[in-house]
């Protein structure tokens, strides 16, 4: 009882997050035409650390520092990239589609992790690995439509925030969860400075509100997502992720009318499918 009690709760967790995520996409969309994307990750991030100041009011009373600062530096120097692909994508691409190659990580964090972590090479993680990507090119379709420039940019922010996502696995081992995060806001609006800067329009009241909401949000978002993984095991909440792609597919619909193909589905389901049996073969690896 116990098992499925938490099931249920991760999976509450789980389907709130992928609400808030999907929430912030249709924001940025919505935006993409009154605000340059750069500008809007920009004005987001700088929202994101007003919320994560009083961790760096904490440093300086207690003066402890980061163990790692330039791998912290470097890891906010990838994410400012990634967000600001992914901004410039969500402007272009419909949102079910950047739904469904968002879940594309999954693939370039088994590729890393095999390549930088020296994890093993285990004949599963090939099968998903390929999968993954067949499940990619139908969404793509190349040879037979022509593919936007956002899904390629896309795929370029999927590829650097798995980067991202597995130097955050490198940090854990000698920084706080809360140094983590706090840098991470840092750094990535520090990336994100200079080129906002040169494509700065005053935004009005009414799109700082929204770009407000999109930081409260994306942090809500990560919050659950966190909290889900702490309840409940991964490969139980992965399936879970596959309503990112209903929401976001209801969303595009009503908000933007956007119908998407039944290959964004399928692909989808493909990639989401992939992910869930490698994470099951890892777990049953490490229980031997």
């Amino acid at each position: 009882m116990k098992i499925e009690s938490s099931i249920i709760r991760g999976a509450a967790w789980m389907i709130l997050s992928g609400l808030c995520l999907v929430g912030v996409t249709g924001v940025v969309r919505w935006l993409g035409s009154e605000l340059n994307p750069i500008q809007a990750a920009f004005v987001r991030y700088v929202f994101g650390l007003i919320l994560v100041f009083p961790i760096f009011l904490k440093f300086r009373i207690t003066k402890k520092r980061p163990q790692r600062i330039r791998l912290l530096a470097v890891r906010g120097v990838i994410h400012g990239m990634a967000v600001m692909c992914w901004f410039f994508a969500m402007t272009r691409v419909p949102v079910a589609e950047v739904t469904a190659l968002g879940f594309t990580s999954s693939i370039f964090i088994t590729i890393g992790a095999i390549i930088f972590l020296r994890e093993s090479l285990y004949p599963h993680r090939i099968i998903a690995v390929t999968a993954g990507l067949v499940g990619t090119i139908l969404i793509l379709r190349p040879g037979i439509q022509v593919i936007d420039s956002g899904s390629v940019v896309l795929l370029v922010s999927a590829c650097l925030f798995s980067c991202s996502l597995l130097m955050a696995k490198t940090l854990t081992k000698t920084e706080s969860n809360t140094t983590i995060v706090a840098f991470l806001s840092l750094f990535a609006t520090l990336v994100l400075l200079p080129f906002a800067i040169f494509v700065w329009k005053a935004p009005d009241a009414w799109e700082l509100f929204w770009l407000l909401v999109t930081a409260i949000l994306a942090t809500s978002g990560h919050y659950a997502m966190n909290r889900a993984f702490q309840i409940s095991e991964i490969t139980a909440l992965q399936p879970v992720m596959f309503l990112q792609l209903i929401w976001a597919t209801l969303l595009g619909l009503i908000m933007f009318n956007e119908n998407p193909s039944i290959w964004v589905w399928i692909g989808g389901a493909i990639i989401i499918a992939t992910a869930t049996f490698s994470a099951r073969k890892d777990r049953s690896i490490r229980t031997l």
